[in-house]
């Protein structure tokens, strides 16, 4: 289903967004001392284009990180199972 007006729906229809990145903490990573060693968050989005596209930019150098800094995060690509 197509909507017109997405910011007047209350919930987020999980069927609208199957392509996701999970990102979790490499093993022994101390930061995990504070957030726990089985932290993960789930990003989803609609297409696997503009997934790939959000995945690619985690995974990067950002623009005001510190020369030679990288992200110590691992990422991965994760699909909805239909119902």
């Amino acid at each position: 289903m197509k909507r017109c007006h997405p910011h007047n729906f209350h919930r987020d229809d999980a069927a609208l967004k199957p392509f996701g990145i999970r990102v979790t903490l490499p093993q022994g990573d101390t930061f995990s001392a504070l957030i726990g060693p089985r932290w993960e968050q789930v990003h989803w989005f609609a297409t696997e284009h503009d997934r790939d596209v959000a995945l690619t930019d985690m995974a990067s150098e950002h623009l005001y990180s510190r020369r030679g800094d990288r992200p110590t995060l691992n990422f991965e690509s994760i699909e909805r199972q239909p119902d």
